[in-house]
């Protein structure tokens, strides 16, 4: 299993962010915070489901201040419960939310590009991780 003493790990974890907020546009709060990708996840998983347990977790935790912390506490619970792809599947069904939240050098906004990226995160699913949450 995948630990957090890992180096693939935290070098997996820091790819997937960096994709996640490549050519994000810039968006911010009523209160002027800067919008991250756990804002996209959270608006793209709320109009697909009810709740997601990610996320009712993520949002559960007091220590967890920021956008960019709530979205890391997000990856690292997805890799664990193994639904990362599916989740991240389900925030890049709606074309119109992904042109809302990035830019069009954005590999979400390329059709190959994202089946390319679910392909390799579903394959993720095969992986043990044993992380703190």
């Amino acid at each position: 299993p995948v630990t957090d003493g890992s180096r693939e790990l935290h070098s997996l974890c820091a790819q997937l962010e960096f994709l996640l907020q490549f050519d994000l546009k810039e968006k911010r709060s009523f209160f002027g915070q800067r919008k991250d990708y756990w804002d996209f996840l959270c608006q793209g998983l709320a109009r697909r489901r009810q709740e997601h347990e990610g996320v009712c977790f993520v949002t559960s935790l007091d220590k967890l201040k920021t956008s960019v912390g709530r979205g890391r506490a997000f990856l690292r619970y997805c890799l664990v419960h193994r639904q990362l792809a599916e989740s991240l599947q389900l925030c890049l069904l709606d074309p119109e939310s992904l042109r809302e939240w990035y830019y069009a050098r954005s590999p979400f906004l390329s059709p190959q590009h994202r089946a390319e990226i679910l392909g390799s995160l579903y394959e993720l699913d095969g992986v043990t991780f044993h992380l703190a949450l």
